[in-house]
């Protein structure tokens, strides 16, 4: 049996509630859903709101999205350039297989190319090791030295003062 034939695109403002139900399922993966706060409301501005910040892709199977990858740019001083950082990439369970999650990553491969980015980056959960192994296979390297630091909610209210 051939996989089911899919199409990526630029995300619209139709897809937001579909993005919002990917993200959901992706937070019940990671068990972190605890932090979920996103809502249709909350996301469609950043997307395609007047100053959007971030920008999404999508994956269609027979009209149905059931994958997306949302990113933003960024900037490294070293490189002196632009690059391109993947926040979330999920493709739905039933889906998984079909080469869509590769497609997703070597499309955003191919815009930060086109768009003179000098790198293409993302973090992964250290627990994923079928995710780190299709990374590092695809061409990636896991950054061994390298760790997140992270402030938000009340901890970024008292850092802010």
């Amino acid at each position: 049996m051939s996989p089911t034939p899919f199409t990526l695109r630029d995300a619209e403002p139709r897809d937001v509630p579909a993005i919002v139900g990917l993200v959901t399922e992706l937070a019940e993966f990671e068990k972190l859903t605890h932090l979920l706060q996103l809502s249709a409301d909350t996301l469609h501005p950043h997307l395609f709101g007047p100053k959007p910040v971030v920008e999404s892709v999508v994956g269609e199977v027979n009209g149905e999205v059931v994958a997306f990858a949302l990113f933003f740019t960024n900037f490294s001083t070293f490189l002196a350039r632009p690059g391109l950082y993947l926040e979330d990439l999920y493709v739905k369970p039933a889906h998984r297989g079909s080469g869509l999650g590769r497609a997703l990553l070597e499309h955003l491969g191919a815009l930060a190319v086109a768009r003179g980015y000098g790198r293409f980056e993302w973090s992964v959960l250290d627990w994923n090791e079928h995710a780190i192994r299709f990374y590092e296979k695809m061409g990636a390297t896991v950054m061994p030295d390298w760790r997140i630091c992270r402030v938000s909610g009340p901890a970024l209210q008292r850092f802010a003062r």
